[in-house]
């Protein structure tokens, strides 16, 4: 056979795989290839000799002292040539001739070589990116599958499924990719790395890249919200009371948090200090919000959040999401509500509360502030409840929830009649506009001489 080694050796440094796989592969291969040749039912071993560079083949046969079959026994004679202290009924393996596998043998060894060589390269892309997960890496886009990207990582290719893309972003064929690895799988077709844009955990990522502090352990991202593509909110925290947590993040002239927000492609990003303290905490989280005051629910872990007429807009935000992120931030129920509105409530729970003599406005406030911020809250709260406020008996209480539960109904009325006459107003404002769009334009008016004048003579 002509020397394998010059070729083991090249297609181990080609594939950067263990040679000593390359070589297990070619014994399988050529036990097969005998196997094809002499008999399935043959015991027969392989040897690679690291000399010669050759796979040498070893059938075994039983030593006797007479031959009665040629196929599985050796005379002892012939047997003591190979090695001088066999004995009879042992087992010498007698090197098979190889000369003749040929074609056989060149398409088993192929086979069985590339089948190794894939597995092997396989189990050192799995082993090499397996510790990789929750890491930030980069590729290139090569390809679309079903809605998939599949990225070139360099050793490996990792699919960014559709549902970890983000909506806003597109891109071709050789575009650049940063993405979070969520996962990798080990599977039959080889190791399955799986990519995300959206997840939460690429803007931690980033900023941890960015921010020395944060990845130095000075500064903690405590929480994060987002909406992949829209806006973000990070809550952080300073170890270091000389370490302001926001402004690290920030960066000179908003350097920092610039390079994360152009890495999600223009994603807005906000970032707030942390507090123990909910209900400072839920004010930052509202930013850039102003609130006035806060009513806060322990046992539901929830609050009513009141604000400015004027900063209502900007506390819920386009579609609720400046609220809705405030709520995945801190983890508490919010509930926004006006100045105006809360005023508003106020005169209703007065209006409920004054069938207890000497009752009005204050012990509305108090109410507010006990977190009843409505009339319905009101009609449902236990009368033992309402009887811990001073100056009220059962008989009291009861009336005021029988009060309340009736102006529920009321505003309820006049509410339902308020909606309707807005609707009727917008839907003659739409036909008026209509009308207008469908009227034919007006003739021109003719253009007049200033130096005629009227009149005859």
């Amino acid at each position: 056979m002509i020397p394998l080694k010059r070729e083991i050796d090249q297609i181990a440094k080609d594939k950067g795989i263990d040679k000593k796989i390359i070589v297990d592969a070619l014994k399988e291969a050529m036990v097969q290839a005998a196997h094809k040749k002499f008999g399935a039912d043959k015991t027969i071993e392989p040897t690679y000799n690291e000399e010669t560079g050759e796979v040498e083949l070893f059938e075994f046969r039983t030593v006797v002292e007479v031959l009665t079959d040629p196929e599985t026994q050796v005379l002892v004679a012939k047997a003591r040539e190979l090695d001088p202290e066999v004995e009879i009924g042992d087992e010498i393996g007698v090197k098979l001739d190889t000369e003749g596998f040929g074609r056989i043998l060149a398409q088993v060894a192929k086979q069985v070589i590339i089948q190794r060589v894939r597995e092997a390269e396989r189990g050192i892309v799995f082993d090499e990116y397996k510790d990789r997960k929750g890491e930030v890496v980069n590729g290139i886009v090569r390809r679309f599958e079903k809605g998939s990207l599949i990225v070139d990582l360099g050793r490996a290719e990792a699919v960014l499924p559709a549902k970890e893309q983000v909506q806003r972003e597109s891109y071709r064929p050789g575009d650049r990719i940063r993405a979070y690895m969520i996962d990798v799988n080990k599977e039959a077709k080889g190791p399955q790395i799986i990519l995300s844009r959206a997840t939460i955990d690429l803007l931690k990522k980033l900023f941890e890249s960015e921010v020395p502090e944060i990845y130095e352990g000075i500064v903690t991202i405590e929480s994060a919200a987002r909406e992949p593509g829209v806006r973000s909110k990070i809550a952080v925290a300073s170890r270091d009371s000389d370490v302001d947590p926001v402004g690290a993040c920030v960066g000179m002239k908003g350097s920092r948090v610039q390079s994360v927000v152009q890495e999600l492609r223009g994603e807005r990003i906000d970032i707030v200090p942390w507090s123990p303290d909910p209900a400072r905490y839920v004010c930052s989280a509202l930013s850039p919000a102003q609130v006035s005051k806060v009513i806060i629910d322990e046992g539901a872990k929830a609050m009513d959040v009141i604000v400015p007429d004027d900063q209502l807009s900007l506390a819920i935000g386009r579609k609720g999401q400046n609220v809705r992120l405030a709520v995945q931030l801190t983890g508490w129920r919010i509930d926004i509500k006006s100045e105006s509105k809360m005023r508003e409530v106020a005169q209703w729970l007065a209006q409920a509360v004054s069938v207890v003599e000497g009752w009005g406005e204050p012990e509305a406030e108090i109410l507010l502030n006990q977190g009843v911020t409505s009339l319905d809250d009101l009609a449902q709260q236990p009368v033992e409840l309402l009887m811990q406020l001073p100056g009220i008996d059962e008989a009291g209480a009861t009336a005021v929830k029988q009060r309340a539960a009736e102006l529920a109904t009321e505003q309820r009325r006049l509410d339902a009649e308020r909606v309707a006459q807005e609707a009727a107003a917008a839907a003659t404002a739409m036909a008026e506009a209509a009308a207008a769009a469908a009227a034919p334009p007006a003739p021109p008016t003719p253009p007049t001489d200033a130096g005629a004048t009227g009149g005859s003579s």
